[in-house]
């Protein structure tokens, strides 16, 4: 098996059996919708179809305009189409796409990052909140109660993850908050990497420090270049 065989079954395996706390659902694209199956394999099989070792970039969880919508972490629809996966059925837009690809292009492009990076979420399923009349984005630490009905099937999908092609040197966590915090305590416990390196979110720079966007790619690049 490639590791894009691996990744795609991982993806269509996965199931949260947890319970959740009242008003938080489950997002789960790869049970939902058939077509986001489809694009994540071309996906995939596109950029991982050997057996390199890549090194793992940790983000949070899906949300619903990013890999909600595309199966694949940091993407949207636009995103999809620079690398040559059209999705005409519908669009989104997912500002932290937008900088994980500044990334990807100034590293030199999607064949060579891919080439070195998997990227996924410590928590490879999303959620979603009721707020009103609206549905928003929830992640794994927003509640206590989720957090621990989350932390068996965290734990359980590092591990098959690291079961493939993956370095356990160093894992990049995007967010240097609650998202480190919780990794690093994780790591501490169970010894998935020898070294956790956070660096700041992308949905964080582009809300908050969107005039600095360069110097942030910057650090991502000096980040990876440490650790080659």
């Amino acid at each position: 098996m490639t590791l894009a065989d691996r990744i795609i079954a991982f993806n269509k395996s996965l199931h949260f059996e947890g319970k959740l706390p009242a008003g938080i659902h489950v997002m789960n694209p790869f049970r939902e919708k058939k077509e986001i199956v489809d694009i994540m394999s071309k996906f995939y099989k596109q950029f991982y179809s050997d057996n390199q070792p890549r090194q793992m970039i940790l983000g949070i969880n899906p949300g619903r305009l990013g890999s909600g919508s595309t199966g694949v972490p940091f993407t949207d629809t636009t995103r999809m189409k620079q690398v040559g996966l059209e999705i005409t059925d519908f669009k989104t837009h997912e500002p932290s796409s937008v900088f994980v690809y500044d990334v990807i292009n100034a590293y030199g492009g999607p064949e060579k990052f891919y080439k070195q990076f998997y990227i996924t979420s410590v928590c490879p399923l999303g959620f979603t909140a009721d707020k009103g009349d609206k549905v928003i984005n929830y992640n794994y630490y927003d509640s206590a109660a989720l957090t621990k009905s989350a932390l068996p099937f965290i734990i359980k999908s590092i591990k098959e993850q690291l079961s493939w092609p993956i370095s356990q040197d160093v894992c990049y966590c995007m967010g240097t908050g609650k998202n480190a915090t919780f990794l690093q305590g994780l790591n501490a416990e169970h010894q998935f990497f020898k070294e956790v390196v956070a660096l700041e979110h992308p949905r964080f720079v582009m809300q908050y420090k969107s005039k600095s966007k360069q110097a942030y790619v910057q650090k991502y690049l000096d980040a990876f270049a440490a650790h080659q």
